[in-house]
């Protein structure tokens, strides 16, 4: 993959965020989050970038804590949101910014080091980027690089994810992504004890190919499938995106 300024993407991105927010209105709803209002968009990406930032200062064999543990609140009056987002972006970007990517820290997923919260976020704060811009009017898309490895870190995170309830993946079945504007593919085998990622070039039960931000837009339900070209078990595509929740 690309290297990727994951710093910048996440104060970009979450410029963006607050700039749709404010022009979609803190009560619309958010299409892509359907039990969400722009203001509840601001509360989780607020809370999250701040508990990334409190993750980054953890030692790596502190107990899991989640974001909804961490005792982080929004601003109780909603307009005082955006400015809130804001604040708690730059102070992200900044923390990380001052450290060295392999500075060891706590996180959910190896490695345990600042360089994950780096490019976790920077991928979190894209697609939450993506929701404010649905519910303003239209998104734009990703940049196809960090699309592209938005993709990769999805498919190599999701078998990790240990709040995840499915135990079993399938019974062997393939499904093959391929990006056509920028370098990505993947073989996805969907075996009875979990789910194996491969990169490669190869034929599956099923395939979808388009441009990475159409292709991670659809993987994380953000955009239709008729943005891409699906070839094989159209059935298979849609029962695996709808398993396979971050």
């Amino acid at each position: 993959m690309t290297e990727l300024d994951y710093i910048a993407a996440i104060r970009d991105n979450a410029t963006a965020l607050v700039d749709a927010a404010e022009r979609a209105g803190l009560d619309a709803p958010v299409p892509s989050c359907p039990d969400w209002a722009v203001t509840d968009l601001l509360e989780h990406i607020g809370v999250v970038h701040r508990w990334a930032k409190m993750c980054c200062d953890r030692e790596p064999s502190a107990p899991f804590l989640a974001s909804r543990q961490a005792g982080i609140e929004a601003p109780a009056d909603a307009a005082a949101r955006p400015d809130w987002v804001r604040e708690g972006a730059t102070g992200l970007a900044d923390t990380l910014a001052g450290r060295a990517p392999d500075d060891a820290c706590w996180t959910w997923a190896p490695p345990s080091t600042t360089g994950f919260w780096r490019r976790r976020q920077a991928h979190e704060t894209a697609v939450h980027r993506v929701d404010a811009q649905l519910a303003a009017g239209a998104a734009e898309p990703v940049e196809a690089a960090l699309a592209a490895d938005g993709i990769d870190e999805y498919l190599e995170l999701l078998p990790k994810m240990r709040w995840r309830k499915e135990k079993g993946e399938g019974a062997g079945e393939t499904i093959h992504f391929h990006c056509t504007d920028v370098e990505g593919e993947w073989l996805l085998r969907l075996e009875p004890d979990g789910l194996e990622v491969e990169r490669a070039h190869a034929k599956g039960n099923a395939a979808a190919r388009g441009a990475a931000s159409a292709l991670l837009c659809w993987i994380l339900g953000r955009g239709p499938m008729d943005a891409l070209e699906v070839f094989g078990d159209s059935d298979l595509l849609e029962r695996w995106r709808e398993s396979a929740t971050f």
